[in-house]
């Protein structure tokens, strides 16, 4: 992983805007599907890590997390 890569955390539910301050300042977007997706910029491997365990703190069910930069799914 460089120094910043950019991720989308897709979840089952929904958060609202709200919640980006928790997820250290990620954007929050509601989709049509009734899912979320949390995306932005994560500095390295530790910060990703406690980017899903804040995900599995809400108990929302974790559907994908992608490197948008090589678009691999993780």
């Amino acid at each position: 992983m460089s120094e910043t890569e950019t991720y989308e955390i897709r979840i089952q539910g929904r958060l609202a805007e709200r919640w980006s301050s928790w997820f250290d300042g990620m954007e929050i977007t509601a989709l049509g599907d009734g899912c979320t997706l949390i995306h932005g910029h994560v500095t390295d491997q530790a910060a990703l890590h406690g980017l899903i365990q804040k995900v599995r703190d809400l108990g929302l069910p974790l559907l994908s997390v992608t490197n948008t930069r090589t678009g691999a799914a993780s």
